[in-house]
């Protein structure tokens, strides 16, 4: 018999998951999603989140509270009588009395190869660390931050040059597929969950802007993962001088590459830029206000000479 869900879930990243749930013919009986955001130049108008608008959709209800701590929300969770919550980068935290109240408990879609990368930002920490594969898992959730035990997992590979952008729509897919196969099987009584590994935990902390400044003075592999794994949100940035102005620069996508010199220094007419060991050669870039462009692009426009540098 189809189940009776409960879907968790705010950005694009959510949707796929949610569409494929309905697909699959299964009761989602409300879509719980954060609340509206202010947007507009005056921050006068509301935008729904990505998740709401596809749940608007599809004809199922949805519930945007701003917090699930109160007894009033849990009530009206626990009056849904679910056999399962499915959980996608919702974003608010669930109390104990939510992970207990369906009958199956609550099942969390994470991007990562658990226990490796625990918390909000699974995919960029993995690239900004050089990982070579990362995947989705689908557990069961309980109080403790992406400890609960694995029912599945789908392993994905990390190309050298692959941005965090890249990544997200791959796994978004993925998660998907794996999320309707977990659902399926617990309908046929037969999905199986094994505790995470003891060893091997990091935690994939949420992205400071105050960490998305390129270091030149680390070694190019670093600089380069640097840059992949914050592309396009929120973006690696740097400073140079325009037009006798300094300019901040988002740097989207690069490239390693041969060469030498002093740290943020410009090597050649392809925007190859010196590190504190070896060099990348950028490929992509976004100046303020304006849109990505090619770095050659860039370079006829803002006419930056070799020996010039990035700060």
């Amino acid at each position: 018999m189809p189940l009776r869900v409960i879907f968790m879930g705010t950005p694009e990243f959510s949707v796929p998951t949610l569409r494929a749930i309905a697909e699959a013919g299964h009761e989602i009986e409300a879509v719980y999603t954060q609340p509206p955001r202010a947007a507009g130049r005056r921050g006068l108008e509301l935008t729904p989140s990505p998740v709401q608008r596809e749940a608007e959709r599809l004809g199922i209800e949805v519930r945007t509270p701003v917090s699930l701590k109160s007894e009033a929300e849990q009530q009206a969770f626990r009056a849904l009588r679910v056999d399962v919550a499915v959980v996608i980068a919702y974003g608010l935290l669930l109390p104990k009395p939510i992970l207990e109240a369906p009958r199956l408990g609550c099942l969390n879609g994470h991007a990562s190869l658990l226990p490796r990368w625990r918390g909000a930002a699974p995919i960029q920490r993995a690239i900004m660390a050089g990982d070579t594969e990362t995947g989705m898992m689908v557990m069961r959730m309980e109080e403790g931050l992406d400890t609960g035990p694995v029912a599945m997992v789908e392993k994905c590979a990390i190309g050298p040059d692959m941005t965090a952008g890249e990544l997200h729509d791959r796994l978004m897919h993925i998660s998907a597929a794996l999320m309707a196969e977990a659902l399926a099987r617990m309908e046929r009584d037969a999905l199986t969950f094994t505790a995470q590994a003891t060893e091997g935990v990091t935690y994939a902390k949420k992205i400071d802007k105050a960490e998305t400044r390129v270091d030149w003075t680390r070694p190019a592999g670093e600089v380069h993962d640097h840059i992949r794994g914050l592309s396009p949100f929120p973006g690696a940035w740097c400073e140079t001088e325009i037009g006798g102005r300094l300019e901040r620069l988002k740097l989207l996508r690069s490239t390693l590459s041969d060469g030498a010199g002093e740290p943020g220094g410009i090597l050649d007419d392809r925007l190859t830029v010196a590190c504190g060991s070896g060099a990348i050669r950028l490929v992509e870039v976004q100046r303020a206000g304006g849109r990505p462009i090619a770095a050659q692009e860039f370079l006829r426009g803002a006419k930056l000479e070799e020996g010039m540098k990035f700060s």
